[in-house]
């Protein structure tokens, strides 16, 4: 059972020393372990002094791309590399190292697929009484759109097990931890979360500076996710709701007419009555037309999974006869073993 532990950075020279210092060298049903860093475009010498610090395989991006995009930069080459389990962890030492192997239990029991490390965010003390309720209200959310019960959905800190991996896909370049729990969850994967206590926090977060920022960037990535996923749920509401205001106008337009057909001052509830009910029959439509658009989506998902599984395969063969593994720089270090 290999593990491989990857670290997104950007420009994390300074952090990097700790965070890999605090990771397990063993753990208890896993045979062995290795780091992979996610260089996102540094400008500190970030990936160069990872290779120092002595981890096994570097990802380097020529520019800053995006969290999203050194998240699944790293499960893409995780997998090429032969992963079984592959835990994301944040450069600054957020998260602590040895939680890890609490981390993963789940997923080696056969409990869950995806395990994600819950923050309590209600107990952490640099959280305001805002961010606080932002971040409950938010993964309240995320549970109903995806049909979880994750209870921290934008911690970083998670396990994933290679069969997940492989259905996993990003379409926002903000973050990537939303919208995997939506995909994910609406796919069937099991999810699961363990409670931990996060180490004191090394510098703010760089993915947004203010709660009003933080709404204004996820907030349409919630939205976006549950269309993509539940068009019909999203547009036939919609229709719904339109049809609803469209036969209330009419109806009092009807009434009022029967009563007095003489008088024609209430032509507007007809015409507003109408529009409604015609622009609610468009949005069924539409409806209609993003389920189809969602079930070619789901085969295309499925033809994708199929074709990393197949690229993941043939790169762990050419591996076994010592070819380089595609965007992959291993350093030659060797794993943590369980029995070294």
């Amino acid at each position: 059972m290999k593990l491989i532990i990857q670290i997104p950075c950007l420009n994390e020279r300074d952090h990097l020393g700790p965070t890999l210092a605090d990771l397990p060298r063993r753990i208890d049903g896993i045979d062995s372990i290795e780091v992979l860093v996610i260089d996102d475009g540094s400008t500190d010498g970030t990936s160069v002094r990872a290779v120092e610090l002595g981890v096994h395989h570097v990802v380097r991006f020529p520019k800053n791309r995006g969290l999203s995009a050194a998240y699944m930069a790293g499960i893409e080459a995780s997998l090429r590399l032969g992963a079984d389990i592959i835990v994301n962890t944040d450069a600054d030492n957020q998260y602590p190292g040895p939680d890890i192997a609490r981390l993963i239990e789940p997923i080696l029991a056969g409990r869950a697929d995806v395990v994600i490390g819950n923050r309590q965010t209600d107990k952490i003390p640099h959280f305001s009484w805002l961010k606080r309720r932002m971040q409950r209200w938010g993964s309240g959310m995320v549970r109903r759109v995806s049909g979880t019960r994750i209870t921290d959905a934008t911690s970083g800190f998670r396990a994933i097990r290679r069969e997940a991996a492989y259905r996993l896909f990003v379409h926002n370049r903000f973050s990537y931890t939303l919208e995997t729990i939506i995909h994910l969850g609406r796919s069937g994967i099991v999810f699961d979360d363990i409670p931990l206590v996060t180490n004191p926090t090394r510098r703010p977060s760089r993915l947004f500076t203010s709660v009003p920022q933080y709404l204004r960037r996820n907030g349409p990535v919630i939205l976006r996710a549950y269309a993509m996923y539940r068009p019909v749920q999203t547009f036939f509401s919609l229709a719904l709701v339109l049809f609803a205001c469209g036969a209330v106008l009419v109806g009092r337009f009807a009434y009022l007419y029967a009563r007095d057909p003489a008088y024609a001052g209430h032509t507007q509830s007809l015409v507003v009555g109408v529009g409604a009910v015609i622009l609610s029959f468009l949005v069924g439509l539409f409806a209609m037309l993003s389920d189809l658009l969602a079930g070619n989506r789901r085969l295309l998902e499925d033809v994708l999974a199929r074709v990393r599984r197949l690229d993941a395969e043939a790169s762990m063969l050419a591996a076994e006869r010592g070819a380089p593994v595609e965007g992959v720089q291993s350093t030659g270090a060797l794993p943590w073993r369980k029995n070294a």
